[in-house]
C-alpha cells in the first residue's frame, strides 16, 4: 500500500471545479462596474452615463463588458445611439439599485456614527410629519452646531442593525435590544372633517351605525376600532362601507376630506383638532394600548448629541 505524503505547508489542494469554474466561486462585480450599469441603464446612454461618472465612453464599455463576461449575459442592445436594456438586464437592475441604496446608506451611517455633529433620527412617518418636524425649527436654533438626518419609516426592526443615533417608534416598548422611553399616554378615539359629522348627524356613539369607517392596518399600527367600540358598549354596531389605509397619515387625511371618520390618536391629531381640519364628534375617549417611544441602541444611547436631543424633545411634548 502506498503512503499518501503529507502537503508541504501552505500547499492547499485546488478547489474542485466544475466546468472550469471553482465550485463555490461567488460572482460579484466590481462596485464601479455595478455603478457604471446603473448609470447606463438609468440614461440609456453610454456617453450621458460618462458624462455624470466623469468617465470616457470607452471606459464605461469597458465596465459593461466585465459585466457581461462574467454573468456570460448580453446587457443592453445598441442599434446606432439607441441603448435598450435586455430583459435579463432590467430585472438584474432593481436587485442592483437597492443594493446600491443600502450600501450608501450603510456608508453613510459609518461615517457618521462617531460624528456628534450629526443626529440621526428614525421616525415613523405620520409622527414626523405631526409632531417632530415642526419642533425641529426650536432645536436647530438652540443647537446649530448639530446637523440633522431624518429617516422616516413605516417599519423597524427591533434586533439591529441599527443606523439612528434616535427614534421614534410605536408599540409596546419591549424592545430589549434598545433602550426605550415612553413619551406619553395615548388615547384613542373617532374624528373626521366638521362637514361630514354635520351631514351624517354625529351626536353619540351609536350613530355610527351604517356609517363609512376608516380602517388603519399596517405592520405596526393595530386597528384598535373594536376596542373603542367595546370601550364605547357598542361592540356590536354595524358599520356601514370601510376605507382601509396601510398609513395613518393618509387615513387622517381621508377623514379630512370626508371619505369617513377614522380612529384618531391623541398624540398626532391634536393640531388637526385645533386648526379643525378634524373634529372629534364625541367626547368618549379611549387609552391606547400602545404609545410612543424614544429609543436608541445602547452606545448611541450615550452619545452627548443624542442626550441634549431627548431631553429636549421630552420638554417640548410637555409644554
Amino acid at each position: 500500500m502506498s503512503e499518501t505524503k503529507p502537503r508541504p505547508p501552505g500547499d492547499e489542494a485546488p478547489p474542485f471545479r466544475l466546468q472550469g469554474r471553482p465550485l463555490m466561486r461567488t460572482r460579484l462585480p466590481s462596485t464601479m462596474s455595478l455603478i457604471v450599469f446603473e448609470a447606463v441603464a438609468r440614461h440609456l446612454s453610454f456617453t450621458r452615463a460618462g458624462i455624470e461618472l466623469s468617465l470616457s465612453q470607452t471606459a464605461v464599455s469597458h465596465q459593461i463588458r466585465k459585466m457581461e463576461e462574467m454573468l456570460g449575459v448580453k446587457l443592453f442592445d445598441r442599434t446606432g445611439n439607441n441603448v435598450k436594456l435586455t430583459d435579463v438586464a432590467a430585472e438584474y437592475l432593481q436587485t442592483v439599485r437597492q443594493s446600491l441604496v443600502s450600501l450608501s446608506a450603510a456608508t453613510d451611517r459609518a461615517a457618521e456614527s462617531n460624528n456628534e455633529n450629526v443626529l440621526t433620527i428614525q421616525c415613523l412617518g405620520t409622527f414626523a410629519i405631526k409632531r417632530l418636524i415642526p419642533t425641529l425649527p426650536r432645536f436647530r436654533a438652540q443647537y446649530p452646531a448639530i446637523a440633522l438626518k431624518l429617516m422616516t419609516v413605516q417599519s423597524f426592526q427591533p434586533f439591529g442593525p441599527h443606523g439612528f443615533d434616535v427614534g421614534i417608534w410605536h408599540g409596546d416598548g419591549d424592545w430589549p435590544a434598545l433602550n426605550a422611553q415612553k413619551i406619553g399616554e395615548e388615547e384613542i378615539f373617532p374624528v373626521c372633517s366638521a362637514a361630514l359629522r354635520d351631514a351624517e348627524r354625529l351626536r353619540s356613539p351609536a350613530d355610527l351605525a351604517g356609517k363609512t369607517i376608516i380602517r388603519t392596518v399596517s405592520t405596526i399600527l393595530s386597528d384598535e376600532w373594536p376596542f373603542w367600540l367595546d370601550h364605547a358598549g357598542i361592540s356590536e354596531i354595524a358599520f356601514g362601507l370601510e376605507f382601509t389605509s396601510d398609513y395613518l397619515v393618509t387615513s387622517m387625511q381621508a377623514a379630512t376630506d370626508g371619505l369617513g371618520i377614522a380612529l384618531g390618536r391623541s398624540t398626532v391629531v391634536a393640531d388637526d383638532l385645533r386648526s379643525g381640519r378634524l373634529v372629534a364628534p364625541f367626547a368618549l375617549r379611549a387609552p391606547s394600548k400602545a404609545a410612543y417611544y424614544l429609543v436608541s441602541p445602547p452606545g448611541a444611547a450615550k452619545l452627548r448629541k443624542t442626550q441634549l436631543f431627548r431631553d429636549w424633545f421630552l420638554e417640548q411634548l410637555a409644554d
